[in-house]
């Protein structure tokens, strides 16, 4: 009997896709659901319960603007942290350390350098150690633990369906952007991300259509039980090109937040791998720091979607945080965002960077939408355009994905007039960043993956000279009879000879079929306009003039002068021992 399974591999590729992008689509949709409300679970038994706090809910969430507040037991924010960053510690740390981190670094890593082999356990853990982490208060986000999880269900559906490691690498790709896309309520833009995140300049053109079919399968299962508001409501406003250097600025500002976010977040994660201390307690002293930090900014705590919606829609101007006035809070918040985020997940807890660059890029915006709203009042009349612009530009630059981020963010807020705005704002940002990635694991382009290595890889006849051989000094003088020729070519078992002169200069060629039963010298016969190669020409070039002169040699000459010939005997020598060399490197 044949393999169904087996079947599905030899579609053509459409088909097969097709087939699979709907697999994905519904792993992404019902794992984006059980982890948004594993993390809805975790944030009633830890904040609810324990502390007394409630936290704002986005509208796309069913929140809405008003909120005020309030924290019975406030001073608890930090052994709440502790207790969660803890768990999430003991369960990565004893079961599963590839799932500490933010969770797409892992999977991007994965589909690079392991074939997009996932270790199954690494799904339940993610999972549980990430939802008890931003559950806890931990700042961090959901998109890294859920595109790890789609992904590494990805990586458990290939294995299933006994799929080869390059259709697995798609699957793994096609899960990451479906996951991302599905959790943010996003299917274009996390379609787009499934191609873009991989690289830091370039993208996979081959999962865009298995990711799009996958992204609108989850993004239906998804909204479907939560709904299909946009996370952050719609926000609609009128385009001004007026605005547009503005934005520019805003860019600039950005791309440099953008490099103190990367920057802090991996010195930070440098620390703690030195800290001399058990993995199991790292993650306890981040999340136990962040969680002082938590007693002044509460903003901090989690996500911080429900703040950004409140900044977006201008209901900040009457909160205060223990004191601090708004303008200061507005100036502070990007800030300290980084430093939280850089503690929760550094130290070895498991979540993501997106939210928290999301939430860094939306209050960097608020504060220089406050800055030109002062300047320029009637040009500026609301900030929200500058929150909206600043989500795109600082973590479209950070995350090396200015298309995907910026659609996704449009898909966010439900503000497509702000996007000339946008694409001049990311398109510096990215600019600005220049290597800096949040996303270690990405590698600059298809080239330089190993993914791609045997698309990319030079030809062995591409890369051996021809000095690297040994060159034979055999010819003919023109002045010479034809029975010495025919006599050196039976000789030395070849039907041709290079005519050279006196002098050294190479004048052609002359054939034994042309000279059989004739008289006379060699220059009666020799075949002049003969191509040859240089001594620093390619094998690849020596075997073509072989093959247009019809012989087992060709002639090395550079600027007339002749260095003798270079033999397919000696050619096939070099090669193998160049194979056998890479063979030996490839086992090692």
């Amino acid at each position: 009997m044949i393999n169904p399974m087996y079947n599905l591999s030899r579609l053509p590729y459409f088909e097969k896709w097709f087939l699979l992008g709907l697999l994905l689509g519904v792993i992404a949709g019902l794992s984006s659901l059980t982890f948004y409300f594993a993390i809805r679970l975790a944030e009633y038994l830890f904040l609810k319960q324990i502390v007394g706090l409630t936290l704002p809910v986005p509208l796309g969430e069913g929140g809405s603007l008003t909120y005020t507040f309030s924290a019975e037991r406030f001073y608890l924010i930090p052994l709440v942290t502790a207790i969660g960053g803890g768990i999430s510690g003991l369960l990565v740390y004893t079961f599963a350390p590839e799932a500490e981190g933010h969770g797409t670094d892992a999977a991007i890593s994965a589909y690079h350098n392991k074939q997009g082999k996932i270790r199954w356990r690494v799904v339940p853990i993610k999972l549980i150690a990430s939802a008890i982490t931003i559950g806890s208060g931990g700042s961090a986000g959901r998109e890294g633990p859920t595109a790890q999880l789609s992904a590494g269900l990805g990586s458990i559906l290939a294995d299933l369906l006994q799929l080869s490691p390059e259709d697995r690498r798609r699957a793994v790709a096609v899960g990451i952007g479906a996951g991302i896309g599905t959790i943010f309520k996003t299917p274009i833009g996390g379609a787009l991300l499934a191609s873009e995140i991989l690289y830091k300049r370039d993208m996979e053109p081959e999962v865009i259509y298995p990711a799009l079919v996958a992204s609108a399968i989850g993004y239906s299962i998804f909204g479907s039980v939560v709904g299909f508001t946009p996370i952050f409501g719609n926000y609609v406003e009128p385009f001004d090109p007026l605005r547009l250097p503005l934005y520019a600025v805003l860019g600039i500002a950005a791309g440099l937040v953008g490099i103190l976010y990367i920057k802090t977040f991996y010195k930070v994660t440098n620390i703690f791998r030195r800290l001399r201390v058990s993995n199991y307690l790292k993650p306890v002293i981040g999340a136990f720091s962040m969680g002082l930090i938590a007693l002044v900014f509460p903003e901090v705590i989690a996500t911080g979607y429900g703040w950004v919606d409140l900044l977006e829609f201008n209901k900040l101007n009457e909160f205060y945080t223990i004191g601090i006035p708004i303008i200061l809070l507005l100036a502070l918040l990007p800030f300290v965002k980084i430093i939280a985020t850089s503690l929760t997940i550094g130290s070895g807890g498991s979540g993501g960077v997106f939210a928290p660059g999301i939430f860094i890029g939306a209050f960097l915006g608020g504060d220089i939408g406050l800055l030109f709203h002062i300047l320029f009042p009637t040009l500026v009349p609301s900030i929200a355009p500058f929150v909206i612009i600043g989500m795109v530009s600082t973590f479209g630059g950070a995350a090396k994905a200015p298309l995907s981020v910026m659609v996704m963010v449009t898909e966010m807020t439900g503000s497509f007039q702000l996007l000339p705005g946008a694409m001049i704002a990311v398109a510096i940002a990215y600019l600005i960043t220049g290597n800096n990635t949040i996303y270690k694991s990405q590698v600059p382009t298809r080239k330089e993956s190993p993914a791609h290595a045997r698309e990319y890889e030079q030809p062995v006849m591409e890369k051996l000279r021809v000095e690297q051989c040994n060159l034979v000094k055999l010819m003919i003088r023109p002045s010479d009879r034809v029975d010495n020729a025919l006599e050196l070519m039976q000789k030395n078992l070849v039907l041709s000879l290079p005519v050279v002169t006196e002098d050294n200069k190479f004048q052609g060629i002359v054939y034994m079929r042309d000279i059989i039963n004739k008289e006379g010298t060699v220059e009666k016969y020799a075949h002049s306009g003969v191509p040859s190669v240089r001594r620093t020409s390619t094998l690849e070039d020596a075997l073509d003039v072989m093959a247009r002169t019809k012989s087992r040699w060709a002639p090395v000459v550079e600027k007339g002068e002749f260095f003798g010939i270079i033999t397919m005997e000696e050619i096939t020598s070099l090669y193998e021992k160049e194979i056998k060399k890479i063979n030996v490197n490839t086992t090692e």
